[in-house]
């Protein structure tokens, strides 16, 4: 398990490397891709092993029975995150997104609205503006270096018409994992205010050593007529190519429900991902464990030198692999701080898209090498070596 070794990604469809240049001038030539949420290692070897056995196998069709994959995927929730997931709860979905799709499909009508927690992931807004969904930003509080819901706040902003509330968890792009009061702070206002929750949990493979994620349906069980989670093995295990991820609805009345829009919005399940799915959930708990001891490592460093920046705040995280930083002590507006980031050769996300209260932060994705990211590091020092 080499995580050290880079390798060149450009030239072999990579939008983190291959669409920089679209995305913000930059070239993989001379710039480090820091936005995209993959990893720049290597897939576990036992998921490139599950792909060329298949392709030695030689059909490449349509894929059938998904039987020995809910079972790893039950197996790895029960082991990982004592969740007894049954395989009928499970419904397959091209992605995480796609998944979101459904559940804005299944449970509201153009023009109704949905609550984000902002800041938060950016292709949420996207996917419901194209819905013909109206979006209600509720900004989370900064207390003690870390993001809060404000459940009071919230219920004043309501109108009536919000018909979801959508969870990012563990929370992108602050790496935090909810408490188990958090979550059930969050499920009896859904109950009290009739709301569909959609807990967004692709995450949930990625919590360093030490910590560990809490699924919604296991902290708030009183939830289960009203959630849908939506999650992957596509981020802890670095196959989002594959585009497969999994709704997990637990209640028959509201599975009925999100049927209706899967058989809609659906189709087969991508033969190569829902392989890869099965052997990561199978045989990848060593790459986990070991990737994870990695990235909290990785972290650890980035933290460390960022921080020490002046005016320039890296928020902690527990989980995940995009760091989350806040660069208002500056003293300069995001345009300033975007140019002399582009201008070093980084190419992160600019906090304005994940919505309210994102504005003066950038999320950097900091799953590299460590010889990479050392140089990314030193290019941001010397970007803003002038500040006292």
């Amino acid at each position: 398990m080499d995580f050290d070794t880079s390798k060149d990604r450009s030239g072999r469809h990579a939008t983190k490397w291959d669409s920089m240049q679209g995305f913000c001038g930059l070239t993989p030539d001379t710039a480090i891709a820091m936005w995209v949420a993959d990893m720049d290692f290597d897939a576990a070897p036992c998921i490139r092993a599950a792909l060329q056995g298949e392709i030695d196998n030689g059909f490449l069709g349509y894929f059938g029975d998904p039987g020995p994959v809910n079972d790893t995927v039950c197996a790895w929730m029960a082991d990982c995150h004592g969740w007894a997931v049954q395989p009928d709860w499970l419904r397959y979905t091209h992605g995480v997104v796609s998944g979101f799709a459904m559940v804005l499909e299944a449970f509201s009508d153009p023009g109704d609205a949905i609550v984000l927690f902002t800041p938060v992931y950016h292709a949420f807004f996207t996917k419901a503006r194209n819905m013909g969904r109206e979006i209600l930003q509720s900004p989370l509080s900064l207390r003690d270096g870390q993001y809060h819901m404000d459940l009071e706040a919230l219920a004043g902003q309501l109108t009536g018409r919000e018909k979801i509330v959508t969870l990012c968890s563990p929370h992108n792009p602050g790496g935090r994992i909810w408490t188990a009061d958090e979550l059930r702070d969050l499920a009896a206002f859904c109950t009290a205010h009739d709301l569909i929750l959609c807990s967004d949990e692709i995450h949930m493979d990625l919590a360093f050593p030490g910590a560990r994620h809490l699924p919604t349906a296991l902290a708030a069980p009183e939830a289960t007529p009203r959630l849908v989670t939506i999650t992957a093995a596509s981020k802890g295990f670095n196959i989002a190519g594959g585009e497969t991820g999994f709704a997990i609805v637990e209640d028959p009345d509201l599975r009925a429900r999100f049927d209706v829009a899967h058989k809609h919005m659906g189709g087969t399940p991508n033969r190569f991902g829902m392989l890869m799915t099965k052997a990561a959930f199978s045989n990848g708990h060593d790459w986990s464990e070991a990737v994870r001891a990695y990235l909290a490592e990785n972290f650890a460093l980035w933290r460390a030198r960022i921080d020490a920046l002046p005016g320039i705040s890296v928020m902690d995280m527990a989980c995940t692999y995009l760091s989350w930083v806040d660069f208002s002590g500056t003293g300069m507006a995001p345009p300033e701080t975007t140019r002399r980031l582009h201008n070093a050769g980084i190419a992160m996300s600019p906090g304005a898209q994940f919505g309210r209260g994102g504005e003066d932060w950038h999320r950097f994705n900091i799953a590299m090498p460590r010889p990479l990211l050392t140089q990314a590091i030193e290019r941001i020092e010397a970007a803003f070596g002038d500040l006292q």
